[in-house]
């Protein structure tokens, strides 16, 4: 008899599984952030925030925005992984508000004091991990626990954060730290579920080559990209950063087309994620270049290219998915669909490219596509995040 997905629940279906209140959320805060940071940029608004304008957004989009999807992804993972129920009902709504509390601490913590928005907006990574920890122990689901490890990560990162931002006047390791942590939980979950994902299209729409089968250079080319990673959140202008971004880079390129990608231009699903994951070998090339090249590739390229290239694109193609998935509609993407798809890698394009000198143009493109991004989530997908599962 198989365990039944959830308890016998009559509360509002918006609290019934952990994507539905995560990725609303989190798509209206990352396209309402950049609605305010494109002022807050241009100098025509002030933030209440103690953190310096750069470091408040910076902050909300690895902190704020990432935390909830990743949230919303493992609060609907894990009981696949564990046959365990889900969080749901007011458990649910604890972590929800906790979110909250942590993005209205964080933008008014000029007025609250720094150490409270520090302990307010901490406590919710912590409380997720230690969560999705007694699951995946109390599941025996031992081959996930590497899961945890760049959450906690990121979790560290954002404590991290808060003090050397108040120390110091603005980050400097910890934003790197939580990019570092953010891309490896891409690797990871990514090089899991796009190559399953285009095998089953394929097998059904297109026979032919299959994506390669995780194996032994999977394994050590996020162990390079670890080292990378790890290196130039610690020492960002080193060669032996700069080398071991160029390797990395190159194994994550080889990786990827080991997906059989090209195949899957029929099915904007899948498309998509192939597209967004191309970010994490160009992020980490342009970061390569940015050592060696400083006067031709600003370092702010490589971040972009894998903060709102990697970071932000693949996380709305997997709540597309995962959204249709898990509330019983056909895993198919319609025009709003496709909309939504282009203009997250169109964003990621633009603010990558408005790294490369005064370009305020592209800049403010790069945020107006962001915003459409997110707002055109909502709008396709609002209604089965809100309303139950369809039969």
């Amino acid at each position: 008899m198989g365990i039944p997905r959830l308890r016998a629940y009559s509360g509002p279906a918006f609290l019934s599984y952990g994507f539905r209140p995560f990725f609303f959320l989190g798509a209206l805060q990352a396209g309402f952030s950049v609605m305010l940071w494109l002022p807050i940029y241009a100098g025509e608004l002030d933030a209440h925030s103690a953190f310096v304008p750069v470091d408040w957004h910076v902050h909300e989009m690895l902190f704020g925005y990432l935390p909830a999807i990743v949230t919303g992804f493992l609060l609907t993972a894990i009981p696949n992984w564990t046959g365990r129920l889900p969080v749901q009902g007011s458990p649910l709504l604890a972590l929800v508000v906790l979110w909250i509390a942590g993005r209205a601490a964080i933008f008014f913590s000029a007025d609250i004091g720094w150490a409270a928005a520090a302990v307010i907006d901490v406590a919710f990574l912590l409380a997720v991990t230690a969560a999705a920890a007694r699951e995946i122990v109390a599941g025996r689901n031992w081959r996930n626990l590497k899961v945890l490890l760049p959450l906690a990560v990121l979790a560290c990162a954002n404590g991290a954060f808060h003090v050397e931002a108040h120390l110091q006047g603005i980050s400097d390791i910890s934003r790197r730290l939580g990019i570092a942590a953010a891309i490896i939980l891409i690797s990871l979950i990514g090089g899991r579920i796009i190559p399953s994902f285009t095998r089953n299209w394929l097998v059904r729409e297109n026979p032919g080559r299959l994506p390669a089968p995780f194996d032994r250079f999977d394994v050590a080319s996020i162990a390079v990209s670890i080292a990378a990673l790890g290196a130039w959140t610690v020492i960002p202008d080193s060669s032996i950063s700069g080398v071991l971004m160029a390797i990395a880079a190159i194994c994550q390129a080889w990786r990827l087309s080991r997906w059989a990608g090209e195949r899957t231009t029929r099915d904007p699903l899948v498309l998509v994620l192939h597209a967004a994951y191309a970010f994490v070998p160009v992020g980490l090339a342009l970061v390569s270049a940015s050592i060696f090249f400083p006067d031709a590739v600003p370092a702010a390229a490589g971040f972009h290219a894998l903060g709102a290239g990697a970071i932000g694109s693949m996380t709305l193609a997997v709540m597309a998915r995962a959204t249709l998935g898990h509330t019983g509609r056909a895993l198919k993407a319609g025009r709003g669909a496709s909309f939504v798809f282009a203009a997250i890698l169109l964003a990621g394009s633009l603010r990558t490219l408005g790294a490369f000198g005064p370009h305020d143009g592209l800049i403010h493109l790069a945020g107006a596509a962001w915003v459409a991004a997110f707002a055109g989530f909502i709008l396709v997908y609002g209604t089965a995040l809100m309303t139950p599962r369809a039969r």
